[in-house]
């Protein structure tokens, strides 16, 4: 069906490149465009933590596990629960047995530049093409005309949009639009913390803090390079952003921001912003409606946050972006399929269903991680025999029992907000 066709795939992050991985491993002719300038061009991400069914099973079926756990880091999927004095409540450190590969809720975690390094390095000579931020596409009879910024142009049979959030091969598949959630995060990176920020750095331990306090909330993870990466979120406007009048260039103005928004917390938190190396960046959160669809089309789709994006509050993000890679290559090669429309179709009515689930999931965590007693609402959640579970019976619990919960309240209508502004 595809033996002679020519694939784009747009983005070069995790699940473009894993997409890529697993349509050369069934001989296809795929090429990824991506913006960067160079695989060195800029720091990547934080960690990520991969689960068993979704990030996992695809970098199994791209035969890339034994890379993977060359490069993971054992430990840094360990959680302190603590409060916005930085009083801890709940401790993965302290578990004499902790999860292994062969348990099914185990979510090892790696940082995001070595995956990309290791997907990138699967890959045949010259399928990446960097410094290619695309402008836009157009229809070509039955193929698609990719214009880049750098004045490059290509022809294509089947275009695959995994360019993100702001994805622009998007509007080409559907005029669906996210919803504002009423969270705004704002995201930083210290480096070499165990001097910039060394009571965070031993609270951190080598793993993540999750941190609740005044609505408000403030996750930490440490970097395999020495560095630390977090992100606080709260309820804002949609574009407090840019009319708090915060220039978040300026660190100052951030620490200053920071001590008011955040007055109640303990003053530990103020090493993550007075480092003059660190970057911030404002993030509102955004979802798509949870009951999206549309009709499939033969030379086009979309994959991760390009097809459904959402707030991060549950981990799903680019696990749910390596399984669309995962499912739609097995579509795409699937035998019995006569057409690629039929292919897509079959692909998309199954990230549909998958992201109806997790979206619900991810919104009911958005809510609860937002409100006056959020730390307390989440360990009411656990008996003590069930603590020692953690997070990972946390998760279960959402999604078995509190997702008919989750529908009620937020309901599916794309334009619904989530919160009331503040």
């Amino acid at each position: 069906m595809l033996k002679h066709k020519e694939i784009a795939i747009i983005g070069g992050g995790p699940g473009g490149l894993t997409l890529a991985r697993l349509l050369q491993l069934k001989g296809l002719n795929v090429n990824v465009y991506e913006r960067d300038l160079d695989r060195e061009a800029r720091i990547q991400g934080g960690a990520l933590d991969l689960h068993t069914d979704s990030g996992l099973a695809a970098l199994e079926k791209a035969g890339l596990m034994d890379e993977f756990k060359a490069n993971f880091r054992p430990g840094a999927d360990l959680t302190r629960v603590v409060d916005h004095k930085a009083k801890i409540y709940f401790d993965q450190h302290l578990e004499e047995n902790h999860l292994q590969f062969e348990d099914k809720n185990y979510r090892p975690e790696i940082d995001r530049g070595p995956l990309r390094n290791i997907l990138l390095d699967s890959l045949a000579t010259n399928t990446v093409h960097w410094n290619c931020h695309i402008l836009s596409i157009e229809p070509l009879a039955d193929q698609w005309k990719i214009i880049f910024e750098n004045g490059h142009a290509v022809i294509a049979d089947i275009v695959i949009g995994a360019d993100g959030a702001n994805s622009k091969i998007r509007p080409f598949v559907t005029p669906i639009k996210p919803f504002w959630t009423g969270i705004t995060m704002v995201e930083g990176s210290v480096k070499n913390a165990d001097k910039t920020a060394p009571n965070i750095h031993r609270l951190l331990k080598g793993g993540k803090i999750f941190a609740y306090g005044n609505d408000k909330t403030l996750i930490v993870s440490a970097k395999g390079d020495g560095s630390l990466g977090f992100s606080t979120s709260h309820k804002t406007s949609e574009f407090w952003y840019r009319e708090s009048g915060i220039d978040f260039k300026d660190n100052k103005q951030v620490l200053a921001w920071f001590k008011q928004a955040y007055a109640e917390w303990d003053q530990i938190w103020h090493e993550l912003f007075q480092s003059e190396d660190t970057l911030f960046i404002p993030r509102p959160q955004y979802c798509m409606p949870l009951d999206q669809k549309w009709k499939a089309k033969a030379n086009i789709t979309l994959i991760g946050d390009a097809a459904h994006w959402m707030p991060p509050f549950a981990g799903e993000g680019v696990n749910m972006a390596m399984l669309d890679a995962l499912q739609l290559s097995e579509a795409l090669t699937d035998p019995s399929f006569t057409d690629t429309q039929k292919a897509i179709q079959t692909y998309e009515r199954k990230m549909f269903s998958r992201f109806e689930s997790v979206g619900q999931m991810t919104l009911f965590n958005t809510q609860w991680m937002h409100q006056p007693n959020a730390l307390n609402k989440m360990l009411a959640m656990f008996s003590k025999n069930k603590l020692k579970q953690g997070l990972f019976f946390f998760n279960y619990m959402i999604k078995v029992m509190l997702i008919p919960f989750t529908r009620k309240v937020f309901g599916l209508a794309p334009k619904q907000k989530v919160f009331a502004s503040t």
